[in-house]
């Protein structure tokens, strides 16, 4: 245990910022799965609502991302890994290559 007063105040501080953390990656895999999921229900079944929860779901996961990364969440590097990989699928599935 800390024996000193900075050393509780860094626990203290240390725990808020993991629960913030927490909240912040939880929240941005929930987005990302949400567009996961539009993509899926658009291949099945294409049409201009479904392009457009793609596209707005994308958006909402883009955001959340950069937040995360201004707030120090994530690295800038996980976080441009994170909207690669959503861009990737995105385009995969609304242009498909043949």
């Amino acid at each position: 245990m800390a024996n000193n007063q900075a050393a509780k105040k860094r626990i203290e501080i240390a725990e808020r910022n993991r629960l913030r953390n927490r909240t912040y990656k939880s929240a941005l895999r929930t987005l990302m799965k949400r567009c996961f999921v539009a993509c899926e229900a658009y291949s099945k079944e294409p049409g201009d609502a479904a392009k457009a929860t793609v596209s707005a779901s994308m958006n909402a996961a883009f955001s959340k991302i950069d937040k995360a990364v201004k707030v120090g969440v994530l690295h800038r590097n996980n976080g441009a890994h994170q909207k690669s990989r959503l861009s990737a699928t995105v385009r995969q599935v609304l242009e498909p290559s043949s």
